[in-house]
This record gives C-alpha cells, sequence and structure tokens, in this order.
C-alpha cells in the first residue's frame, strides 16, 4: 500500500503531549496525540484507516537543511518537528 502524507490546515500548530510508559518493551514507547493534532489532521479519526509514522534522525543541523530543501524541491508535505523532552519530576 502506497504511503499518503497528511497535511495541516493551519499555518503553525505546537502541541505538548506524553509519552506513555509500555511494560511488554520496558520503554517510554506510546505517543499520545493531542487534540490540536486530532483536529488538525482529521483524517486521523477514521476508525477503519490505518496509520503509521515515518520519522527521519539527522545528527547534524546541515544534513537535515539539504533534506528540507530537497523536500521543497519536490513539493513534498511541510515536516512535523519534535522533540523528545525529559520532563522534571515535581
Amino acid at each position: 500500500m502506497e504511503e499518503q502524507i497528511l497535511r495541516p490546515r493551519r499555518d503553525r500548530v505546537e502541541v505538548k503531549g506524553k509519552l506513555s510508559y509500555r511494560e511488554s518493551t520496558h520503554s517510554w514507547c506510546f505517543l499520545r496525540l493531542g487534540k490540536e493534532i486530532i483536529s488538525e489532521f482529521p483524517q486521523l479519526k477514521e476508525r477503519v484507516s490505518g496509520f503509521g509514522y515515518k520519522m527521519i534522525f539527522y545528527h547534524e543541523f546541515n544534513d537535515i537543511e539539504k533534506f528540507i530543501r530537497k523536500l521543497k524541491r519536490e513539493g513534498e508535505a511541510v515536516p512535523i518537528l519534535m522533540w523528545l523532552v525529559k520532563e522534571k519530576n515535581q
């Protein structure tokens, strides 16, 4: 099956979310999407569709800049920037 990249409807959305711990993998691997993401990508409400994710990691800013220029030339969707954040214990 061919992938279809979802595109946001607005210019900028900033969302903070939570990762959940999964005992079976002994890791923080369950990503919870906030309601802002669901409203921006209403396709995610389709129960009969399947969804996944694609992450690409670069260690250098120069490499990610080249990749973004390539995406722009090819007319691809603007990627989502995501940071993994370790929260302070309260």
